[in-house]
């Protein structure tokens, strides 16, 4: 590889670099040396920019929960229009479609990773556990809508749960959109 080379946004560059190297590898992929390389950058690079690898990876795991931020928004601004099924089955393909399932793998692989993310993230996968805040600020205000009756607390868990099942072989054909609506409707008691 070779030194000296001038990047634009090293963090964007690394992380867009992790995204591919683990969504094609998964987490035993995914090295500081397997990232730096799918970056064209020297390795030192990272360790320039971060102070180890797993401090990479807790910025890159949080940066992708921050991107949600403006799928939480669109979805949130969906209540009242189209049906929850649509809406909720659309909002989980694009959770589940991104890099989530490989998130969740990694973050179970790498004990050192979540340790450093405790310290900012208390409890749970950052990834699944910001998608259940979108689904059920959702919910909650289709149900002030009238068009759910179901307590969003606990419909917001299985949904993610149920959805991080189907998704779950990352090696495998995804599920397509009329699976997804299939658990949707059923665990919304077909009221959506």
């Amino acid at each position: 590889m070779p030194t000296g080379v001038a990047l634009r946004e090293v963090r964007a560059q690394l992380f867009g670099a992790a995204d591919r190297v683990l969504r094609r590898d998964g987490p035993s992929g995914l090295t500081s040396r397997a990232v730096t390389a799918e970056a064209g950058c020297a390795k030192g690079v990272l360790h320039r920019h971060f102070a180890d690898f797993d401090a990479f990876l807790a910025e890159f795991v949080l940066d992708r929960v921050e991107r949600m931020d403006e799928q939480a928004a669109t979805l949130r601004e969906s209540a009242g229009t189209g049906t929850v099924a649509d809406n909720l089955t659309d909002a989980l393909i694009a959770v589940f479609g991104s890099v989530a399932v490989a998130i969740v793998a990694l973050v179970t692989f790498r004990d050192e990773l979540r340790a450093r993310l405790r310290e900012t993230w208390p409890a749970g996968v950052p990834v699944l556990t910001e998608a259940v805040v979108m689904i059920k600020d959702y919910l909650d205000a289709e149900r002030g809508l009238n068009r759910v009756s179901g307590d969003p607390e606990g419909l917001a868990p299985t949904l993610i749960g149920s959805a991080h099942l189907l998704f779950a072989d990352r090696t495998g054909t995804p599920p397509d959109r009329a699976a997804v609506h299939a658990m949707v409707t059923t665990v919304l008691g077909g009221q959506a």
